[in-house]
C-alpha cells in the first residue's frame, strides 16, 4: 500500500517524537492513521502532496504549486479549443455564405434545356443547400464553444474556492513557523543565559563576599526562570504549529482530492468536446453527399436523345426542304432554263446578231426559243459541261456560217 505523501511528511511528524521519546508509539500511530487517509488520495495528485523530497523547508508548497500550474494549464488548453472553434465557425460561415452566394449569382449552364437544364436546376439547389448546411454547423460549433466557455468558468470559480482556503492555511503556517522559530532563538538564548550565570555562581563559589554570591544567585535564579518561560513560550508555538500543520495537511489532502476530480472531469469534457465536433463534421460530411447523390441520381434521369430531340421539336423551321431556286431568264423570264440553277445571263457579242442555228433533226437536245439556242438539261448537269456543249455546236454553226468569234478564253479563227 503506498502512503508516499505522509512519507515525505514524516521527518517533521518525527522531529517531535526525537524531542519525547515516550511518545513515540503515539506518532507511529498518527502516521499509520495518516497512512491509512492517504489511501483514499487519487493515484495522480497525492504524490504532490509531499513537500519536496530534498527539502526541509515545511513552509515549501512546491507541491501545491505544481498542482496549480497543472490546473492553470488545463484551463489555458480549454480555451485555446475555445477559439479553435470559434474560429472554425468563422471559416464555415465564410465557406457556407460564399456557397449561397455562388448559386445565386454566377449562372451555371443557362441556356441548357430539358432533362440537363432540370440536372443543373438541381445542382445549384443542392450547393445552395450545402452552403446552408454550413451555415447550420458555424452556429452548432459557436455554440460548442460557448460550453466549452461555461465549463472553463465554472472550473474556474470551483477551484477558486479551493484555492482562497489553501491560501489562508499557507498564510497561517507561515505566520505561525516564524513565530516558533523567533520562540525557538529567544528559548536557546535564555538557556545559555541561565548556564552562563550557573557557571558564573561555580566558579565563585569560595568567594566570601556574601553581597556579591546573593547577586549571581539571584541572576541565577531569573535567568531560571527566564529559562522556563521561554521553553513555555516555545512549547506553546511548536503545539499551535503543529495544529496549524494538521489543518493545512487536511485542506491539502482535501484540495488534491477536489483538484483530481475537476482535473478528471476537464479531461473528460475535453475528450468528449472534440468527439462531438468530429462527429459534427462527419455529420456535415454525411449530409452534403446526400445532398450530392441527389445531383447525382438527377444526372441518372439526364437524357441525351430526348435533349436533342427537344431541341430539333422546339427550334425546328419546318417538314419540307425548300424549293430549289429556277434559272430565271432576262429576256423570257416566263420559261425557266434549268430548274435549281442561278446563271447569269449570258452576255452581248459584238458585231451582228447572231443567227438562230440550224435545228438538227436527230438531236433533240437544242431548241431555240426567239432566235437564241437553249438547252433542255436533263439531271443536274454541271456548268462546266453545258458550256462546253454550247461551245461546240456554236462552233459547228461559225464554221457553217464563216463567221469570225472570239472565244471567252482565247481568239480563235474560222474559214469556211
Amino acid at each position: 500500500m503506498y502512503a508516499g505523501p505522509l512519507t515525505a511528511l514524516g521527518p517533521f511528524l518525527l522531529r517531535r517524537v526525537r524531542r519525547s521519546e515516550e511518545n513515540i508509539h503515539f506518532y507511529h500511530a498518527v502516521l499509520f492513521t495518516q497512512r491509512v487517509r492517504v489511501r483514499y488520495l487519487g493515484r495522480v495528485f497525492r504524490l504532490l502532496l509531499e513537500v519536496p523530497r530534498h527539502s526541509p523547508d515545511i513552509i515549501s508548497t512546491t507541491g501545491y504549486d505544481c498542482i496549480i500550474h497543472y490546473s492553470n494549464e488545463g484551463r489555458k488548453n480549454c480555451k485555446e479549443f475555445e477559439d479553435f472553434l470559434k474560429e472554425r465557425a468563422v471559416i464555415e460561415e465564410r465557406y457556407g455564405k460564399d456557397l449561397v452566394n455562388l448559386t445565386k449569382k454566377k449562372p451555371c449552364g443557362q441556356s441548357e434545356f430539358n432533362t440537363l437544364k432540370r440536372s443543373l436546376d438541381v445542382f445549384k439547389q443542392q450547393i445552395e443547400n450545402v452552403g446552408q448546411c454550413h451555415l447550420q454547423l458555424a452556429n452548432i460549433l459557436r455554440d460548442e464553444a460557448r460550453k466549452m466557455e461555461e465549463f472553463r468558468e465554472k472550473q474556474k470559480q470551483n477551484r477558486k474556492r479551493t484555492e482562497n482556503a489553501m491560501d489562508v492555511v499557507h498564510k497561517q503556517k507561515q505566520t505561525q513557523y516564524k513565530k516558533t522559530m523567533e520562540a525557538k532563538r529567544t528559548y536557546e538564548q535564555r538557556c545559555r543565559e541561565k548556564e552562563d550565570a550557573d557557571q558564573a555562581l561555580n566558579r565563585n563559589a569560595n568567594i566570601v563576599n556574601q553581597k556579591q554570591q546573593d547577586k549571581l544567585f539571584a541572576k541565577l535564579a531569573q535567568a531560571k526562570v527566564a529559562a522556563e518561560d521561554a521553553d513555555k513560550a516555545y512549547q506553546l508555538n511548536v503545539s499551535v504549529l503543529d495544529k496549524i500543520r494538521e489543518d493545512w495537511q487536511n485542506e491539502h489532502m482535501n484540495a488534491c482530492v477536489f483538484l483530481e476530480t475537476q482535473e478528471s472531469e476537464r479531461r473528460n469534457y475535453f475528450r468528449n468536446a472534440v468527439w462531438t465536433h468530429l462527429n459534427q463534421l462527419s455529420q456535415q460530411c454525411v449530409t452534403s453527399d446526400v445532398m450530392y447523390e441527389e445531383v447525382r441520381k438527377s444526372l441518372e434521369m439526364c437524357s441525351i436523345q430526348k435533349d436533342i430531340e427537344h431541341f430539333v421539336e422546339n427550334k425546328k423551321t419546318g417538314d419540307t426542304p425548300p424549293a430549289p431556286i429556277p434559272y430565271e431568264n432576262f429576256y423570257n423570264p416566263q420559261k425557266n432554263m434549268i430548274p435549281g440553277r442561278n446563271n447569269a445571263p449570258v452576255g452581248l457579242r459584238r458585231g451582228p446578231m447572231m443567227p438562230t442555228p440550224p435545228k438538227s433533226p436527230c438531236n433533240s437536245d437544242y431548241d431555240t426559243v426567239n432566235e437564241y439556242s437553249k438547252i433542255q438539261h436533263y439531271d443536274n448537269c454541271y456548268c462546266h459541261v453545258l458550256g462546253i456543249m454550247l461551245l461546240r455546236y456554236y462552233h459547228e454553226w461559225e464554221d457553217n456560217s464563216g463567221i469570225v468569234e472570239r472565244d471567252p478564253l482565247r481568239t480563235t479563227r474560222y474559214h469556211d
